[in-house]
């Protein structure tokens, strides 16, 4: 055939006949059956009488494959129609400078028009070599005068069409989190496609995810969309997967067939399996709006170009080829399709690796399909002496052979002729069996299987060879495919336990082909991506390989390694954990590391750099850019906006930034009605302060205030927090931790204290926790002496109505030591205090509830506890006996001061501390003294107060000399 067909209108009748008769002879109800038979031959004669050459394929077919490279050379079309997204055609130029498989890939992370959820939006187009479609682009690509036009939707449609309604559980439809799609009847699917073959999980995680989360688009998806079908055609061929069915019932037979036939019965496939999809499938307007759109584009550009029909070739899946929508032909006297205008969402634009794996998770097909599908195009081409089209320079690639051009013919285009029922009523050529390919088969599994860990020897070669025959037979086959032989080995080979990381079924995989995985040229790359690989250059690795290095960076020997280390922190911060990963070294606010030591695997997440190419020119602006968003985020907090501060610093080192971002920080927390982060605010603030003071001469002014912000922000929450159950100590402890450690600074900034006092008393805890803490806040404020605190402490013990809830207590002290950590030795004396006086039977159920508290509440906490036991306790057993705890002489706050025989001396100094009651009052409260005083006229000092100056005089004349 040298041109486009011209159907006669009873070039299939015959056919049409014998599919009629046969419905009426076998089907319980004829009329329905013979309409979809009929209808299914009016389809190919439309298809094959239309003046514009339509080429049905079928995605990653070697049999289109070779099809396509033969009519290729036959009719030498001067442009090709190719169902693409159309704003991916700048990209394919770009092909020639990787290594296949790769997907052309679009990206959006600032959405306008769609759904915020769905950002990032993602769409990839994978191509292999053993593809109708990469066919078709290195034709039109390498030869002069050849035109290569993309009539598929954009990928800004692709999104536009999902639906928006609430989904069934309660969120709304449209991809999934990352920009996921299911699959779509015609092309697009996502990385979980629904309906995915069993075996599909199988695909390491690590080659199958170099798509990311991203919506898949094919050329030609034809699999049946009506599961009963499916399960109907799997149970009668005897195979387990899709996968497999198509390259028995298809893929084979139609390998060496000629064209007029191939194209025949890839648009029958296409009509059966449009005709017997469910009526209520939710794509099937989605289908007919791309086939009315992609006819739109064709005829528009027939009309602007003037280009004869005649030298023309439009390559589609043939799924649309037998589409029944009026727009269909370049003669269709319906109106253009209405195309809608993109929205505003800015797409960038790239190439990322893909592999074998990643394409059958991407599409849901079986696991090894792709590879072995390749096999069988390197072995076709090498049986039919084809030379198949390749792109110059292609990576990976053998330079095609040049060969002489055949003029195009200009002759009458011949009629149609019916092929279909040749084909449909002749059995297919059985192929005999290749003995010594199945053996070689079987010798390097065996040899494959050993070195991962199997105990196979060649008696299991053997019963694999015999083994595969006998299952080709029982599946009516004369020659044992490729399928035949993973089912022998896993069979003979694994039995029943799996000694290795790799079964069978994948070593299988391995051997028939492998799971190439492709990679993208230093040309094609974005220019971040690119910058990158310069800027790592002194490092002397070769960072495109997929293998894991290590990097040694001496800093101190060598300086001129520090932009190296600096910019491999960053990428630490943008990419996975495991594409840059330290071994040695860290880095933090006033740290730097001298020597590092790293493994980096940046040529295996080639796909993560190059989308970071699509947010920026460079590393440092695609990291601000990412700092500013998390700050301005809908989610942002103040500590989420203390964090991008330290990031800034220790990965920027840019003080403007950290100034802006520490501005919205105030901002953030002036904003705030929760208290939920306070424990990670006062952390960061903390660090950020100290980092500061430690730098710089002066405080930022951000950081002033932040300080006068929270000290009245967390006094104005304080009171509401102690009472609300929503509100965990923990976040409690933090805000008087906030308000007691920056207490100084914020009020030589102008706060008052007042308002703290005020705070603490307004608040009226019922919560024993919470309690506890109110009275650690109180003997801080001055205002609950200790010996007062400990009175209070010995009533709950004493109350056999609290002794259970005293944990809870214990607890609130534990998260006091946060505002308060002057208490230490208070608290480990509370808790030695319950375990002397409690006895068995309420201590021994009481420690597992204290120890539940402790972990859950103050896990933090309890160190500083464990180091001030330690320093209280002996450090020896044979010390223990002897100890006397350091409370245990000490009166009770209750109990009358005994009269102390020794007296102070009369002077100047005890004259000045009489005369000025209340300045020693407030000191002696201090120091746990509150006794009062003698009466008038009784000569001696309180004890205390003697006790006082005698142990302190420089002090008590420094006051002295001050009054």
């Amino acid at each position: 055939m040298t041109g486009p067909a011209v159907a006669a209108p009873a070039a299939f009748g015959a056919l049409r006949q014998q599919l009629t008769d046969a419905a009426a002879t076998f089907a319980e109800t004829p009329g329905a059956l013979a309409g979809i038979l009929s209808g299914m031959v009016d389809d190919v004669d439309r298809a094959l009488g239309e003046r514009l050459e339509i080429f049905p394929v079928c995605h990653h077919s070697p049999a289109s494959a070779l099809a396509m490279a033969r009519r290729l050379r036959d009719k030498q079309p001067k442009v090709i129609y190719l169902e693409l997204c159309e704003d991916l055609r700048p990209l394919l130029d770009e092909l020639r400078n990787c290594r296949l498989p790769v997907a052309v890939q679009a990206y959006a992370s600032d959405l306008d028009g769609f759904p915020p959820q769905w950002g990032p939006l993602s769409v990839v187009a994978p191509i292999t070599e053993a593809s109708a479609e990469y066919q078709a682009i290195a034709y039109a690509l390498d030869t002069p005068g050849v035109e290569l036009v993309l009539v598929d939707r954009s990928t800004d449609h692709v999104f536009q069409w999902l639906p928006r309604e609430p989904a069934d559980a309660g969120g709304t439809a449209g991809p999934d989190a990352g920009g996921t799609a299911g699959p779509d009847a015609g092309g697009t699917a996502g990385p979980a496609a629904a309906g995915g073959e069993d075996e599909a999980a199988a695909v390491p995680d690590d080659e199958a995810a170099l798509h990311g989360d991203a919506v898949g688009v094919e050329v030609g998806d034809l699999r049946p969309r009506f599961a009963e079908l499916e399960a109907h055609l799997l149970h009668h061929g005897k195979v387990r997967h899709w996968s497999e069915w198509w390259d028995q019932y298809v893929e084979q037979p139609l390998a060496g067939a000629d064209y007029d036939t191939y194209r025949q019965v890839m648009v029958l496939i296409g009509s059966l399996f449009r005709r017997l999809r469910p009526a209520h499938a939710d794509r099937l307007d989605s289908d007919s709006d791309r086939e009315r759109y992609m006819w739109t584009r064709i005829r528009e550009h027939l009309a602007t170009s003037g280009v004869d029909t005649s030298q023309c070739l439009y390559v589609c899946g043939a799924f649309h080829a037998a589409s029944p929508v009026e727009q269909f032909g370049t003669a269709a006297d319906a109106a253009p399709y209405d195309i809608s205008p993109r929205t505003a969402t800015r797409w960038q634009y790239g190439l990322i690796p893909s592999s074998h794996s990643a394409i059958e998770a991407q599409f849901g097909l079986a696991a090894g399909s792709v590879s072995i599908a390749a096999a069988t195009w390197a072995k076709a081409v090498n049986r039919s002496g084809l030379t198949p089209f390749r792109l110059a320079g292609q990576q990976g690639t053998r330079k095609r052979a040049v060969r002489s051009r055949v003029a195009p013919t200009t002759a009458a285009p011949e009629p149609v002729t019916d092929r279909l029922s040749g084909f449909l009523s002749t059995p297919p050529a059985l192929d005999g069996l290749d003995e010594a390919e199945l053996l070689g088969w079987c010798v390097d599994i065996v040899r494959l299987a050993r070195r991962n860990g199997y105990l196979a020897s060649t008696a299991d070669a053997i019963a694999v060879f015999e083994t595969a025959i006998l299952l080709a037979g029982m599946r009516n086959r004369a020659r044992p495919t490729p399928y035949d032989f993973a089912d022998a080995a896993v069979t003979c080979i694994e039995k029943d336990a799996v000694p290795g990381r790799r079964d069978v079924r994948r070593l299988c995989q391995i051997l028939l082909g492998g799971d190439r995985v492709g990679q993208v040229g230093y040309e094609a790359l974005p220019p971040l991506a690119r910058d990158v690989l310069d800027r790592l250059r002194p490092l002397g690795l070769d960072l495109e390989k997929r293998t894991i290095q290590r990097a040694l960076l001496d800093l101190h020997a060598n300086p001129e390694l520090e932009p190296c280390s600096h910019l491999l922190w960053m990428l630490r911060y943008l990419l996975p954990p495991d594409a840059v990963r330290p071994i040695m070294g860290e880095r933090r606010l006033g740290e730097r590391s001298i020597q590092e030591s790293w493994d980096l695997a940046i040529g295996r997440h080639q796909r993560s750099i190059i989308e970071l190419g699509y947010e920026g020119v460079t590393v440092e602006q695609v990291l601000e850019q990412r700092l500013r968003r998390s700050a301005w985020g809908p989610r942002a907090t103040a500590a989420v906006a203390l964090e991008a501060v330290e990031d800034a610093i220790v990965y920027l080192g840019s003080r403007r930034l950290a100034d802006e971002l520490g501005a919205r920080a105030v901002d953030l927390l002036a904003a705030e009605r929760t208290v939920d982060e306070a424990p990670e605010v006062l952390r960061r603030v903390r660090r950020l302060l100290a980092h500061y003071r430690a730098t710089e001469p002066t405080l930022p002014a951000w950081c002033e205030e932040f300080v006068t912000t929270g000290y009245a922000h967390y006094c104005t929450l304080l009171p509401t927090a102690f009472v609300d159950e929503a509100t965990g100590v923990r976040q409690v402890a933090a805000m008087l931790g906030f308000l007691f450690s920056m207490e100084s600074l914020a009020l030589s900034l102008g706060c008052d204290r007042a308002q703290l006092e005020l705070a603490v008393g307004q608040s009226h805890p019922e919560d024993p926790a919470r309690v506890a803490l109110h009275w650690a806040a109180q003997h801080h404020l001055g205002l609950l002496p200790l010996a007062r605190l400990r009175d209070r402490c010995a009533e709950l013990l004493d109350n056999p109505l609290v002794v259970p809830a005293f944990p809870r207590y214990l607890s609130g002290f534990v998260q006091a030591l946060e505002p308060v950590s002057g208490l230490a030795p208070f608290v480990v004396e509370v808790m030695s205090s319950a375990f002397a006086r409690l006895p068995d039977p309420v201590l021994l159920p009481w420690l597992p509830t204290l120890v539940a508290t402790l972990r859950d509440q103050a896990h933090e906490l309890v160190p500083t506890l464990v180091r001030e036991a330690a320093r209280t306790f002996p450090g020896s057993l044979a010390a223990l006996d002897a100890w006397v705890p350091p409370w245990a002489d000490r009166p009770a706050a209750s109990t009358p001061a005994v009269p102390a025989t020794r007296v102070a001396e009369a002077g100047p100094v005890a004259d000045l501390l009489t005369g000025h009651r209340a300045t020693c009052d407030a000191v002696a409260a201090l120091l746990g003294c509150d006794d009062a005083w003698p009466p008038a006229g009784a000569g001696p000092v309180r004890p205390e107060v003697g006790d006082l100056v005698a142990r302190y005089p420089t002090t008590a004349e420094a006051v002295a000399a001050l009054l």
